[in-house]
């Protein structure tokens, strides 16, 4: 049993009465966990039970549910800030040679270890993940998150035109290889599978296709993939796929449901948004690389006054950083310069429980309550002068979830633990 300040939201404070409501907070409060690694009390500390050993964590700790990342590219941590370019040609000048190098299953699980290395030390306990098109470096990338007890949910790229031939496949190969490591991987402990077209340009319609008939053999198996990111990007859509607007294209081939999550949605036309809500399907925001490609404004109140469901992505490699404290204060940024203000309980949920709505995982993470899974954080309050400068001024629980999310980074995420195991510790940090 862990003793210190603790925060988990409740319910989605977007729209909510009173936002007090939505969220749990305790100056002195606990959490136990029991021997399946559940949370078997959580609560203010006068109500912990007496019979547990204690783990006292001091007065500049607080414990928070992990954030979850709905959208990045394990592939593509090598080459954060790359310099210049819009998507499309963003992609051709650094990403495809980037991926490229994944064909050595060396280079793969050299990188597989830092990126999960990275995405703890930064809090982040679950994750929606691109690989490559490369079977082998997907294997590696499920590999070491089995062996760091991550929550992933990860995909091999599918892509047969419109990219350098060395990333290519057959349509029915690139079927194949996506069959057998979700037969593998999917369900398997904390893993699941995300069959994962990397967009409508580089799938063919028989590539999209055997996507939505591997969907339809496997319906609680997620889908990954991109949808109107940029504006270039839309109009090559409508010259590849005339007879359709883009989320058509997915919904065409069966792809859209409760469990696909699309990134960025940056120009969804009204008639899209309400069939990605008929359809269920879930937008993955990712501020930090639409700011860094010039890709556009996400209109989130928009999206989801359209009833569908947005989490938070760092989108890393055109993510800057695998920090979702960068991702909360850029969702922030995004949408002040459209007259619209978030609060830190909303940007809080849009990176822990609104993440896990989005993966539709919520029954299971994403909040501190009884019976789901222990995953949470342990953040140091004073982990640099100038976060303990700020937070000595926080005169509430919102105010020190603002002070994180606009001055916290990695220094501040101490320990973290995933269904009860520890995943960082304060050692392993060093």
């Amino acid at each position: 049993m862990f003793r210190g300040r603790l925060f988990t939201p409740v319910s989605d404070p977007f729209g909510a009465a009173t936002e007090a409501e939505t969220y749990k907070a305790h100056d002195d409060g606990f959490i136990a966990i029991d021997g399946s690694g559940r949370i078997a009390a959580v609560g203010d500390w006068g109500t912990a039970p007496s019979d547990a050993e204690v783990v006292n964590l001091g007065p500049n700790a607080l414990i928070t549910p992990g954030l979850i990342d709905t959208h990045l590219h394990a592939p593509q941590l090598e080459m954060i800030g790359s310099y210049g370019g819009h998507l499309l040609e963003w992609l051709n000048r650094y990403t495809f040679p980037t991926e490229a190098k994944f064909a050595d299953p060396v280079h793969a699980a050299h990188v597989a270890r830092i990126f999960f290395d990275q995405l703890l030390r930064n809090g982040t306990l679950t994750a929606l993940i691109f690989s490559t098109i490369h079977a082998e470096a997907t294997d590696i990338f499920f590999s070491e998150a089995e062996r760091r007890g991550f929550r992933g949910i990860i995909g091999k790229t599918m892509m047969d035109r419109n990219a350098p031939e060395c990333l290519l496949e057959t349509a029915d190969d690139s079927y194949a290889n996506s069959r057998a490591l979700l037969t593998k991987w999917h369900n398997r402990g904390l893993l699941r599978y995300a069959i994962t077209p990397r967009f409508a340009p580089t799938s063919t319609p028989r590539l999209l296709e055997l996507a939505g008939s591997l969907k339809r053999e496997f319906p609680d198996v997620y889908v990954h993939t991109h949808i109107s990111e940029n504006r270039t990007e839309v109009e090559w859509v409508h010259q590849l796929f005339p007879e359709a607007e883009y989320a058509d294209v997915y919904d065409h081939y069966g792809l859209l449901d409760h469990r696909t999550v699309l990134a960025h949605g940056v120009y969804l036309t009204d008639e899209e948004l309400d069939l990605l809500a008929q359809r269920r399907a879930r937008i993955a925001h990712c501020p930090n690389s639409n700011l860094f490609l010039g890709s556009g404004l996400f209109k989130l109140h928009h999206v989801r006054a359209a009833g569908v469901v947005v989490g938070l992505g760092s989108d890393i490699g055109a993510g800057t950083t695998p920090s979702l404290f960068t991702a909360m204060a850029d969702a922030y940024k995004v949408q002040q310069v459209q007259n619209v203000s978030l609060t830190p309980l909303q940007l809080w949920y849009l990176a822990t429980l609104g993440g896990a709505r989005t993966l539709s995982i919520d029954d299971e993470t994403g909040s501190l309550e009884v019976g789901k899974s222990a995953d949470f954080l342990v953040l140091d309050l004073s982990a640099t002068p100038l976060l303990e400068l700020r937070m000595s001024h926080a005169s509430s629980i919102e105010d020190v979830l603002a002070g994180l999310i606009f001055v916290g980074d990695d220094r501040a995420v101490e320990r973290a633990f995933i269904a009860g195991r520890e995943v960082l510790t304060a050692a392993s940090r060093e």
